[in-house]
């Protein structure tokens, strides 16, 4: 068992089901570029930019015409459209976690991979901005997911030492990122989050509910999954 006093939340895919939102308008945005690209593939790059994706895409197929940057806006723009229409729900049970980890007295942090004006839209529609204490988005960062420093980064600005960390995840690039952050990690198994590798998280749950009983929270401290 281990003492657990912060916990990180991803955003897509844990808070928001937005993955098949997310894989849709990407291909939207290659199709619009004239870029070809294999559906399959974006399991490769979720938990990571979309600068991302569209860099690597790009550099493949030599094109110095388009730049990372434009496609991303278009892309950005395209989704928040569908996020602003009330298409996308939260992840059954996220916010009543959230809720119940604020109330027990554990500082929280998000820790996205999606832009600033994404991650301020997803914060405001399910009223859950007051719980957090940090918000990061790594559209701020110089690099994504699977780099660490989104997550070491708001283990710094919540005061607390990464190895008291723990990140809740549902992508293999987000786990990576999370323990090379020194941080345990619990892998929520999202259907819509395509087949991805959750192996290297120290726990797998099937719903974020499992989470919240995990907590025997008391004058004891706080125990994570073990």
């Amino acid at each position: 068992m281990k003492n657990i006093k912060a916990v990180i939340f991803d955003m897509d895919g844990v808070i928001i089901d937005s993955e098949p939102i997310h894989s849709r308008v990407k291909m939207d945005t290659f199709a619009h570029f004239g870029m070809p690209f294999n559906e399959e593939d974006l399991v490769h790059y979720m938990g990571r930019t979309s600068e991302a994706i569209f860099k690597e895409t790009l550099a493949k197929y030599e094109r110095t015409d388009i730049q990372p940057k434009d496609m991303a806006a278009y892309k950005h723009a395209h989704y928040l459209e569908i996020l602003e229409s009330g298409e996308i729900a939260p992840v059954e049970g996220s916010v009543e976690l959230i809720k119940f980890l604020h109330e027990a007295g554990l500082p929280l942090a998000l820790a996205t991979s999606s832009n600033v004006r994404v991650m301020n839209t997803v914060l405001d529609s399910f009223g859950i901005r007051p719980y957090f204490s940090s918000i990061l988005s790594g559209g701020e960062l110089p690099e994504s997911k699977p780099d660490p420093a989104i997550y070491l980064i708001s283990a710094e600005r919540l005061g607390i030492d990464p190895a008291d960390c723990l990140v809740i995840e549902d992508t293999a690039n987000g786990i990576l990122a999370a323990k090379r952050a020194g941080m345990y990690c619990v892998a929520y198994r999202n259907p819509n989050s395509g087949k991805q590798d959750l192996s290297k998280a120290d726990e797998i749950v099937d719903s974020l509910l499992e989470v919240k009983k995990a907590f025997p929270f008391g004058e004891g401290g706080r125990e994570a999954l073990g």
